[in-house]
């Protein structure tokens, strides 16, 4: 049970769908069935990785073309595949990160306009082809994500796209979801442990070796 490599959990979806929260749940479940698990960010992670964060997502000051800002996000999950991804992975611990590439597919591919291929032949030269075990793709109607979003108040520069280019990345994470075998769409409507017992439910399913359903 995860002795050789740590399993890999890519927590996905638009602003507003419960990433953060789902992510400490399922930790926390993770380490009571004595999985040790950590939890991570993008992009962020490493020094550079967060410095990087801070230009993305709050220098609105910066007329940033689409170009630029995919190639910064790549930047900093090269650092984070090699400086946190593939030690915990190694030391045999799960890895539960709040975003990983497919963010990158939605974000700057479907919603910023760059071509999807192209977007992910350049992530392959980031990640050096690592990708995780399962992306958990929290769904939710693009109308309560934003409800949401807005009532948290303060929004970064990618939230603050707009309308229409929120609903380009909601649908391109469907799109993405249903072509990619490694992802699960999950339902993000409910309370957060409705949530998370469907996320458990998946990880049932996928990892019936690891999960077993006596476990918890």
């Amino acid at each position: 049970m995860l002795e050789q490599r740590g399993l890999f959990l890519a927590l996905e979806g638009i602003e507003g769908v419960g990433k953060s929260t789902q992510q400490a749940l399922l930790v926390g479940w993770l380490e009571s069935l004595g999985i040790s698990a950590t939890p991570a960010r993008e992009p962020g992670g490493t020094r550079v990785g967060e410095a990087i964060r801070e230009v993305v997502l709050h220098r609105r000051d910066l007329d940033m073309p689409a170009e630029t800002e995919l190639f910064l996000i790549l930047g900093s999950r090269a650092a984070f595949v090699r400086d946190v991804v593939r030690p915990t992975l190694a030391a045999g611990r799960a890895l539960v990160s709040d975003r990983f590439d497919l963010s990158t597919f939605a974000y700057q591919g479907y919603g910023r306009g760059l071509p999807v291929e192209e977007v992910e032949q350049a992530n392959r030269l980031a990640t050096r082809g690592l990708r995780p075990d399962l992306y958990l793709v929290l769904d939710l109607p693009l109308a309560e994500a934003l409800r949401r979003q807005e009532a948290r108040g303060a929004s970064d520069r990618i939230e603050s796209a707009g309308a229409e280019f929120m609903m380009r990345v909601h649908d391109g994470y469907r799109e993405l979801a249903r072509r990619e075998p490694r992802a699960e769409l999950v339902e993000g409507t409910g309370s957060p442990e409705e949530v998370h017992e469907r996320m458990r439910s998946v990880l049932r399913r996928r990892f019936p070796e690891t999960f077993v359903p006596a476990a918890g």
